[in-house]
Protein backbone atom coordinates (compact mmCIF):
# COMPACT_ATOMS: atom_id res chain seq x y z
CA UNK A 1 0.00 0.00 0.00
CA UNK A 2 2.41 2.48 0.96
CA UNK A 3 4.61 1.59 -2.49
CA UNK A 4 1.53 2.66 -4.19
CA UNK A 5 0.78 5.59 -2.50
CA UNK A 6 4.67 6.69 -3.13
CA UNK A 7 3.86 5.40 -6.44
CA UNK A 8 0.95 7.76 -7.13
CA UNK A 9 2.97 10.65 -5.52
CA UNK A 10 5.59 10.41 -7.86
CA UNK A 11 3.55 10.48 -10.77
CA UNK A 12 1.62 13.12 -9.63
CA UNK A 13 4.26 15.57 -9.06
CA UNK A 14 5.95 14.94 -12.41
CA UNK A 15 2.46 15.59 -13.76
CA UNK A 16 2.57 18.64 -12.07
CA UNK A 17 6.12 19.58 -13.13
CA UNK A 18 4.95 19.28 -17.15
CA UNK A 19 2.08 21.43 -16.10
CA UNK A 20 4.24 24.20 -14.81
CA UNK A 21 6.83 23.71 -17.12
CA UNK A 22 4.10 23.94 -19.95
CA UNK A 23 2.52 27.21 -18.50
CA UNK A 24 6.21 28.93 -18.73
CA UNK A 25 6.93 27.84 -21.96
CA UNK A 26 3.26 29.26 -23.09
CA UNK A 27 4.07 32.73 -21.12
CA UNK A 28 7.39 33.06 -22.90
CA UNK A 29 5.83 32.40 -26.34
CA UNK A 30 3.23 35.07 -25.39
CA UNK A 31 5.82 37.31 -24.40
CA UNK A 32 8.01 36.89 -27.31
CA UNK A 33 6.66 35.13 -29.99
CA UNK A 34 9.51 33.02 -30.51
CA UNK A 35 8.88 29.68 -31.49
CA UNK A 36 9.87 26.56 -33.27
CA UNK A 37 7.24 24.85 -35.55
CA UNK A 38 6.55 20.76 -35.35
CA UNK A 39 8.36 20.03 -38.65
CA UNK A 40 11.68 21.75 -37.37
CA UNK A 41 11.14 19.81 -33.83
CA UNK A 42 10.50 16.40 -35.78
CA UNK A 43 13.33 17.16 -38.09
CA UNK A 44 15.81 17.43 -35.28
CA UNK A 45 14.26 14.69 -32.69
CA UNK A 46 14.91 12.29 -36.04
CA UNK A 47 18.59 13.55 -36.26
CA UNK A 48 19.01 12.90 -32.41
CA UNK A 49 17.53 9.40 -33.12
CA UNK A 50 19.72 8.61 -36.03
CA UNK A 51 22.67 9.45 -32.85
CA UNK A 52 24.10 13.08 -34.57
CA UNK A 53 25.03 15.14 -32.38
CA UNK A 54 22.11 17.77 -33.84
CA UNK A 55 21.51 21.30 -32.09
CA UNK A 56 18.64 22.93 -31.15
CA UNK A 57 16.59 24.76 -33.70
CA UNK A 58 16.76 28.22 -33.55
CA UNK A 59 13.51 29.95 -32.43
CA UNK A 60 12.10 32.56 -34.77
CA UNK A 61 9.13 34.78 -34.65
Amino acid sequence: MREAIAQYVEREEKREQFRQSAIAAWNDYQATGLHVTATEADAWLARLEDGEDAETPECHG
